[in-house]
């Protein structure tokens, strides 16, 4: 949602970056407040993973221009675990599996670092159990969850769930979701969607990055930009997701109106 006095939480400016040479990211503006909701979509190779990866400080990607402010502190002066506990969350599209780790032993300690950096109170075992267990209904996980390993033989959706649980757990200020809506089926999409509807509030602020509408079914963006070839080529509401979703991208060359709308 718009408040008319939101802060600003995130500040990009020029901000271009390549990996193993090849420049991805050609020159990125986005300003985000608190309350809000941006919606990143594009097809395959316009940048938007990309751009999600280079907020949370991936190493493989190498920014060559432009500047990110995330609460008025150069985020490029932050490696990727000071990000993480300054409040940026990346959901990953492809979560990966630690064998070997407890998930409830992972969440504890993820948990209570974020509080230690807050200056708030760390939780021991049994008192951790009873407040992560209230989080999981969000969600509809059961309580073995926490005695798997760290995603390990989770199915796609059980995957995705397990993200949107950290982000419950962490409260971040700025959530990235890097195409949480892939490989859910219709009722996991639903779950999901949910969970992030309800952690959404007036302090913080959610960047969706996806290829499709359909997860702008359940989540209602106040901003849509769509990228390509590295770059943020319109930006609109969610009417502007629906026309993708009806006439593609082909017709965002430069210069191009989108196509009336039947029946408009």
């Amino acid at each position: 949602m718009i408040y008319p006095d939101a802060k600003v939480l995130l500040e990009v400016r020029g901000l271009r970056a390549r990996v193993n040479g090849v420049e991805i990211l050609k020159g990125i503006d986005l300003t985000v407040k608190a309350g809000e909701i941006h919606a990143i979509m594009g097809t395959n190779g316009s940048g938007k993973s990309t751009f999600a990866k280079v907020l949370a400080g991936h190493s493989a990607y190498e920014v060559t221009g432009g500047s990110v402010v995330f609460e008025g502190r150069n985020l490029f002066d932050l490696e990727p675990e000071e990000r993480a506990r300054a409040g940026v969350f990346l959901a990953f599209q492809y979560p990966v599996e630690i064998p070997g780790v407890a998930n409830s032993h992972f969440l504890r300690l993820a948990y209570n670092t974020v509080q230690a950096e807050r200056g708030k109170e760390e939780l021991d075992p049994l008192e951790f159990e009873d407040f992560v267990h209230e989080k999981m209904k969000l969600l509809e996980m059961k309580p073995d969850f926490l005695d798997r390993g760290v995603n390990e033989g989770f199915s796609g959706g059980e995957k995705k769930r397990n993200e949107i649980l950290q982000m419950a757990l962490l409260e971040p200020r700025l959530a990235i979701l890097d195409e949480t809506d892939s490989g859910l089926d219709i009722d996991a999409l639903r779950i999901v969607t949910n969970g992030v509807n309800k952690l959404a509030n007036r302090d913080n602020a959610t960047i969706l990055v996806t290829h499709y509408q359909r997860m702008l079914s359940y989540i209602t963006p106040d901003f849509v930009h769509v990228m390509q070839s590295g770059r943020i080529l319109r930006t609109g509401g969610k009417d502007l997701a629906l026309d993708l979703e009806t006439h593609g991208y082909n017709w965002l060359g430069a210069g191009k109106d989108v196509p009336a709308r039947v029946g408009a």
